[in-house]
């Protein structure tokens, strides 16, 4: 029975982790490319020229932002600076980390296409709405006033000094090796838990306090992907063992939206930038987000 279970969770992780890598290597070279042809400066340019009106645009244009936490809060500055306006903003903010299609990708592959567009359709809809509805409600006078100010940020300076004298295709490898090298840890955890849960976790227990029937799974879910800080390439690959184990994908859908949304790492960055309110505002956006999509996938589907 046990060298069964330790089969079981050896063949899964090398199955997942071989998946997994590739994908995101191919995937983070295609992203670069496309970033190579729309940079920042474009698109802060872009939501400039809308005026507060390019709330789809700008959701769509953060699905192709820097994978790095780091770039998200002087990108932000960029946009404020820019005068994009406070709507399209948070719709960038709310869709850059949910959007990025590393996640989708990882989803249709491990909980298959119609969880993936079901994702998308609310991540894409609800950071739409949610910058609209923020900025109907003048959250603006939430952001401090320094944000607006030019500063060089540590993550920008850090990024030059690597900057070398190299074609653009070189210079894209570059980038998705650093990317992926700064990720493998995160998706190597993720794959090692979620083998160890598939080869040993009794499929009882996972169904008894995480299946479709425990209502309060999604919402303790959803609280739990903030602080858990494990980013979404790593509780994709976690969430498809225990969705195999009899996890319900609305509790599934939420503990993801919660992890890749926000986390308490983002939320220190962005302090730079908003009061308190504001702050608030986000986390309530994020929650409800991922609790609305767990209980409206359990009901759909």
């Amino acid at each position: 029975m046990i060298i069964e279970m330790v089969k079981n969770a050896v063949h899964m992780f090398f199955f997942l982790a071989t998946e997994l890598i590739v994908l995101f290597i191919g995937l983070s070279y295609l992203v670069g490319i496309l970033q190579e042809y729309i940079p920042p400066e474009k698109i802060q340019r872009i939501l400039a020229s809308k005026k507060g009106k390019g709330f789809i645009i700008a959701a769509f244009l953060g699905a192709i932002t820097p994978f790095c936490s780091c770039s998200t809060i002087p990108f932000l500055k960029g946009l404020l600076r820019a005068r994009a306006g406070f709507g399209p903003m948070m719709v960038f903010l709310f869709s850059s980390p949910l959007l990025n299609p590393i996640i989708i990708v990882l989803f249709f592959v491990t909980l298959g296409g119609k969880v993936a567009l079901f994702y998308f359709i609310m991540a894409l809809g609800v950071s739409v709405i949610a910058g609209y509805t923020l900025e109907k409600l003048g959250f603006d006078k939430h952001i401090k006033p320094e944000a607006y100010e030019v500063q060089k940020s540590s993550c920008a300076s850090s990024c030059s000094a690597k900057k070398e004298p190299v074609n653009k295709w070189q210079r894209i490898w570059n980038t998705t090796w650093d990317d992926f090298k700064s990720v493998f840890p995160y998706l190597l955890v993720g794959v090692t838990l979620g083998s160890v849960i598939y080869g040993f976790v009794p499929t009882d227990f996972v169904a008894r306090y995480a299946g479709k029937d425990n209502l309060f799974a999604i919402p303790i879910a959803a609280v739990i992907g903030i602080p858990l800080y494990i980013r979404a390439e790593a509780v994709i690959p976690l969430s498809a063992a225990l969705v195999s184990k009899g996890m319900g994908l609305g509790a599934v859908m939420a503990l993801i939206i919660g992890s890749a949304g926000a986390s308490l790492t983002e939320v220190i960055l962005l302090k730079s930038i908003f009061k308190n309110k504001m702050i608030a505002a986000f986390l309530f956006v994020v929650l409800t987000m991922a609790v609305a999509s767990g209980y409206l996938y359990n009901f759909i589907f």
